[in-house]
């Protein structure tokens, strides 16, 4: 079984984000990227289903800038066995990724698909299910636990309400939550034999699809400052307070 598995260049979790001057984004000069902690996750529930038997081969894609071939080794030392660079404008929307990959499933024929269920930097939580619906497979979306027997795929998700188990028939998508697993590290050996493996660089207009994005952002501004808190004496002096100041109540 042939597993595809989409991984994204983000700012590193560990960084505080800083906007631009202009507002017209987030400021990524001298910043540094990472493999999205979804992702990653992703990539660890593929290489413990080949450690299985139950996948034969692993390929990562993912879909930006030529400086993301330095996640795409990342996943390759993690244990995937060649990878794949859609090298494409950084700020692609979501359906223009799901387009993307879509184009690439109908080339590789992969029987499962794994994403994270979203990157921390737009936190759209989107693609996968865009790409199941352009795919026509069947979906299974923030997954904490994986079976596959035969042809069928058992999903436990976590919903609002708990856990939610679906079976689902291959090929399919399934979209990786924080509980799936815990990713390893990649050992030096590894990642120098990852040096090696095979990573190949597709353009958009070689797959055919069009990425022209339909939304526009306007201004990006960071959160607004938080006031300290203070202390009360009394929950007299609170009620006061929450009603003639915070006219909360």
């Amino acid at each position: 079984m042939k597993v595809l598995v989409a991984i994204k260049r983000v700012v590193d979790f560990n960084v505080k984000v800083r906007v631009k001057a202009d507002n017209s984004g987030v400021d990524l000069a001298n910043v540094k990227m990472a493999l999205n902690p979804f992702c990653e996750i992703a990539v660890e529930e593929a290489v413990r289903l080949k450690e299985q038997g139950m996948a034969s081969e692993i390929v990562v894609v993912s879909v930006g800038p030529s400086t993301a071939q330095e996640q795409l080794r990342t996943a390759l030392a993690l244990g995937a066995d060649r990878a794949i660079l859609i090298e494409a404008a950084d700020d692609l929307s979501s359906l223009a990724v799901a387009k993307l990959l879509k184009a690439l499933v109908d080339k590789e024929q992969p029987q499962l698909v794994i994403l994270g269920k979203q990157a921390i930097d737009s936190d759209n939580n989107q693609t996968g299910q865009m790409l199941a619906a352009l795919s026509g497979y069947a979906q299974g979306t923030f997954a904490s636990k994986v079976e596959i027997t035969g042809d069928k795929l058992r999903v436990t998700r976590e919903v609002d309400g708990g856990l939610q188990t679906v079976a689902l028939n291959l090929p399919a998508i399934v979209t990786t939550d924080l509980r799936l697993n815990e990713p390893r590290y990649a050992s030096l050996p590894n990642i120098m034999k990852a040096k090696k493996k095979p990573l190949d660089t597709v353009t958009p207009q070689a797959l055919g699809v069009n990425t022209a994005c339909t939304v526009t952002t306007l201004k990006v501004e960071a959160p607004a400052s938080r006031s300290a808190g203070i202390k009360v004496k009394s929950v007299a002096e609170l009620v006061e307070k929450l009603k003639n100041e915070a006219k909360v109540i």
